[in-house]
């Protein structure tokens, strides 16, 4: 498949809750492709379709020796223990904030073909797939920090070079959700 753009803060497609997944066909595992290889491409440990532009619940992973991706991803809480540590994202590139985030979770959800899948593992991947559902849910992980460093967040991201810019222009799918928010 192929590397696609990748959508910055701004993009009204990263504030809308992606659609579920209900056809697990040879088109959803090119975009599962395409995630993935974007993802390798730019040095991600995750990327949701919404920030390729498709809104479905769908995302990928690769972190700490663990690779993969879920679909209409689902994760419980194990434990009360959290974590504060530096979190960035392809969308806001180049920076990075401390964010907290539940030390453990299990997620569950399908595969490309509709077969059920469950994923726990390190503490980088508990907040790779807790940073991943944000996005399908339409949130930014700027929106979890604390109001200070969010202000700080927010200032330095309408400096950067990139905001502001347009949305890239991709191909049009033939499939009725894919680029289309909802």
């Amino acid at each position: 498949m192929a590397v696609q753009p990748i959508r910055f803060f701004g993009d009204p497609i990263l504030r809308t809750p992606a659609v579920e997944v209900v056809d697990f066909d040879k088109e959803l595992r090119g975009l599962v492709t395409d995630l993935a290889d974007t993802m390798l491409e730019e040095g991600g440990a995750g990327l949701a379709a919404p920030q390729i532009g498709v809104s479905l619940r769908v995302f990928v992973y690769h972190c700490d020796g663990f690779s993969g991706h879920l679909v209409n991803p689902k994760f419980d809480v194990v434990g009360d223990e959290v974590q504060d540590g530096p979190e960035g994202c392809l969308s806001i590139p180049g920076m990075q904030w401390n964010c907290r985030r539940h030390l453990h979770v299990v997620a569950r959800g399908q595969n490309a073909y509709g077969d059920h899948v469950e994923v726990e593992g390190t503490e980088m991947l508990a907040r790779a797939i807790q940073h991943e559902t944000d996005h399908l849910d339409g949130v930014l992980f700027v929106d979890r920090l604390d109001p200070a460093t969010r202000k700080e967040a927010m200032s330095a991201i309408r400096q950067a070079e990139w905001f502001g810019q347009p949305a890239p222009t991709v191909k049009v799918s033939p499939h009725p959700l894919f680029g289309k928010a909802r």
